[in-house]
């Protein structure tokens, strides 16, 4: 159990992608909070071992803080932070909807449509970095980690979702300016994923169906699944990356088959 002991928060780790880093990180024999503003619908688990949960909204700085707090408090450490909480709604950009009843009222609709983009970047890209500011005491007393959980989003265009790709690719660039900043005392990497298959897979691929036709055009023949994200990030906390800092790990299957190969004439197999 080569993680035996150690510390190791994920925030957002209540389901999907979070839920499998935290399983893995348990595996790993590490002692694992997870945190969201929600429960989890069934305690996150793995090799008769359970992870911890603490509510919270990381969009709020001080109860950010006070999570750290108790985690510090509660076990004395602090080994691995994983900024795992994001997400997005598919939202094209200028093309806003009514606001709600009483919601900016005297705003023009582009002031409206800012602000629920801003959204969209303050959970992806700013709760990252305030959770990451409040574990840093902890984390240089025991020489740990930050792993951000970034997105493919982050190093294409992003259509639909394009606040959300400005976060990750913002994310990125957060984690190798920390990587400087905090050494030697902390590590800081990336983990940059494409397609996972969740609990929530069928809301963005459609049934079964759907989901092994978007599977095929990985180059690996399937999405990932939440084990092979966590996986990665138990290497990355490690001490087998004890040396690995400012990096960015791929864990998107291969990346995406140019499209330009599908149209193309020449160079075709008889």
């Amino acid at each position: 159990m080569e993680l035996d002991g150690r510390v190791v928060v994920v925030t957002g780790g209540t389901r999907g992608v979070g839920a499998g880093i935290a399983r893995s990180f348990l595996t790993a024999g590490a002692e694992v909070v997870v945190c969201a503003r929600r429960p989890p619908p069934e305690p996150v688990a793995a090799g008769g071992r359970e992870a911890s949960f603490t509510p919270v909204d990381l969009r709020d700085p001080a109860a950010v803080g006070a999570l750290f707090d108790s985690v510090g408090g509660r076990y004395g450490r602090l080994d691995c932070l994983v900024n795992n909480a994001g997400g997005t709604p598919y939202r094209l950009l200028g093309a806003g909807e009514e606001a709600r009843e009483g919601e900016g009222e005297g705003e023009g609709q582009g002031a409206r449509e800012a602000r629920r983009h801003g959204r969209v970047v303050e959970l992806n890209l700013i709760a990252p970095l305030t959770a990451s500011l409040a574990a840093h005491p902890w984390l240089r007393r025991t020489r740990g980690s930050v792993l951000m959980i970034g997105s493919v989003s982050g190093t294409r265009p992003s259509p639909g979702t394009a606040a959300y790709g400005a976060a990750k690719a913002g994310l990125e660039n957060l984690a190798r300016s920390m990587a400087v900043e905090w050494a030697p005392e902390v590590r800081v990497n990336s983990l940059v994923l494409g397609m996972v298959r969740t609990e929530l897979a069928h809301l963005h691929y459609g049934d079964e169906g759907g989901i092994a036709a978007v599977g095929a055009t990985v180059p690996l023949g399937r999405l990932a699944e939440p084990s092979d994200v966590g996986e990665a990030a138990v290497f990355l906390a490690s001490a087998r990356a004890a040396y690995v800092s400012g990096a960015s790990l791929l864990v998107h299957g291969g990346g995406e088959r140019p499209a330009f190969l599908d149209a193309a004439t020449v160079n075709k197999e008889s």
